[in-house]
């Protein structure tokens, strides 16, 4: 899916309304957030507050639609300058029966205002709003987040900044957004992310071509081009040709994370996954893993005949930290061939080091504490992680994920965002679950950047699968073992889609 920028938005916006007009972008974004806004309300009253500019509009669009069993009732700041598409909605509001209240101008007036409604819209600010808030809505924002019915943002909720995930005091804290048209950036990010609620993206008839104008910056995956990622196995495969993964990690200490990792590379559909662990981990993967193959790891040059029967190589998950093991990790790395992803203990071994992986098939899995000594930059201050990113991955031609809420994935080319992250995945384990399936699907013929973002995307919709199965305990085992039934159907067309 494309992700756009606030500056890119207001320059589509501007072709569309040439092309289009904004009478009828308007409408159909009234349309949009009805049908949200009755999925969503829990009692017949419906109360919006609404800025003074079109996000205000759209406000009106959609009162004005809401079928009439629904007291609706609008607190409008006045608009000194309306748009054409902002007199229309206001009109068709006024003709479907929509109740105008003067705007809120302390806290407790806005409190009444919101007092036995069923469902509250947020059509203060929009896409385009910068820091800080405007005085004026600081005590709705504050009401709407006082109040105890849901609260659906229109594009964006007020008080967040679109283009980084920043927030305002204060900010609305939505149940769920309608974002119009594209996706915004700043949903997809920190510390903005925790306060969208569940994000619906709502079609509103853009223009095509002035969307493919935009250079593309920022994107994220959905279901329909996930399932376009993830390979099929072809009717004449083997077992090595399905997939076969070589996962070279363990120690005496950390047995279970090659048994994740293996079992997450399984789950993702290899037919072949070999295993090299210390001889003391060797006991525990044994007895655990009775479809996958244990071997020792002794030396690079084991590895790499080893590495001869397979197609991929992930590396790292409870790997010792000691002098030898890393000396036969950058060696075994330095002269394969085959495409690698690394996690973990093999991030330490490869710090000082970077200059090796230059030009190789590989990609990095570091979460932001890795990263920090990976990027020899120290810890990531908030608002930095895609400047960080950006500058690691530029500077050192190396695939990087860098995992967080909202996981990232760059190659030099685009920052793709992941939109399927959960809490659910905050337990030991299910870091090494990944790098079994990345490198599953390195051996399955995707390349570094495909494979991490198809590997984080269905990571996270494991994990919400797992989760409805054991709401409380969810385990990295628990996300392994869900990943097929995780795998989406295909999509049926829609004009309004979930996107988290």
């Amino acid at each position: 899916m494309r992700v756009l920028t606030p500056e890119q938005m207001r320059s589509v916006d501007a072709a569309s309304l040439a092309e289009l007009g904004d009478v009828a972008l308007m409408r159909a974004a009234g349309q949009r957030i009805a049908e949200l806004a009755e999925r969503y309300a829990r009692g017949k009253r419906i109360v919006a507050f609404a800025g003074s500019g079109n996000n205000g509009g759209d406000a009106f669009a959609a009162l004005a639609v809401l079928p009439a069993r629904y007291k609706r009732v609008v607190y409008a700041d006045v608009a000194e300058k309306p748009s054409a598409a902002r007199r229309d909605a206001e009109k068709r509001a006024a003709k479907a029966g929509v109740a105008v209240r003067a705007f809120p101008k302390t806290r407790e007036e806005a409190r009444k205002a919101l007092a036995v409604c069923g469902l509250a819209l947020d059509g203060l600010l929009g896409t385009g709003a910068r820091l800080p808030v405007p005085q004026k809505y600081v005590d709705p924002i504050a009401a709407l987040n006082e109040c105890a019915v849901p609260v659906l943002a229109i594009d964006v909720p007020s008080g967040i900044d679109a283009t980084n995930g920043a927030l305002g005091e204060p900010a609305v804290d939505a149940y769920a957004t309608i974002t119009l048209g594209a996706l915004k950036i700043g949903l997809l990010l920190e510390p903005a992310r925790s306060k969208v609620g569940e994000l619906w993206l709502g079609e509103i008839g853009l223009s095509q071509a002035a969307l493919d104008r935009e250079r593309v910056e920022f994107a994220a995956l959905d279901d329909a081009e996930f399932l376009a990622l993830l390979p099929r196995r072809a009717q004449d495969s083997d077992k090595r040709k399905a997939g076969a993964p070589l996962i070279v990690a363990g120690s005496e200490q950390f047995p279970g994370a090659a048994i994740l990792c293996a079992l997450g590379a399984a789950r993702a559909g290899a037919g072949y996954v070999t295993v090299a662990a210390p001889q003391a981990a060797l006991p525990a993967l044994r007895m655990h893993l009775v479809e996958q193959v244990a071997v020792e790891l002794t030396s690079a040059e084991d590895l790499l005949e080893v590495a001869k029967r397979c197609a991929s190589t992930g590396i790292g998950p409870g790997l010792g930290l000691d002098d030898r093991t890393g000396e036969i990790i950058r060696e075994f790395v330095q002269r394969c061939e085959l495409p690698i992803v690394a996690d973990a203990s093999a991030l330490f071994h490869f710090a000082k080091n970077l200059e090796m992986l230059r030009g190789k098939r590989i990609v990095l899995t570091p979460h932001e504490g890795e990263f920090a000594r990976l990027s020899g930059q120290g810890t990531i201050k908030s608002g930095e992680r895609i400047a960080r990113l950006r500058e690691f991955v530029d500077r050192t031609g190396i695939t990087t994920l860098l995992k967080g809420d909202a996981t990232l994935i760059y190659d030099g080319k685009l920052m793709h965002v992941n939109t399927t992250g959960t809490p659910l995945l905050a337990t030991a384990g299910t870091g090494d679950v990944l790098t079994g399936m990345i490198a599953t699907l390195l051996s399955q013929g995707l390349d570094p950047v495909d494979a991490a973002r198809a590997g984080a995307y269905w990571h996270g919709l494991a994990a919400k699968k797992a989760g409805l199965q054991r709401p409380v305990g969810v385990i990295a085992r628990d996300v392994a073992d869900s990943l097929g039934a995780a795998i989406p159907g295909e999509p049926r067309p829609s004009e309004l889609r979930r996107i988290f």
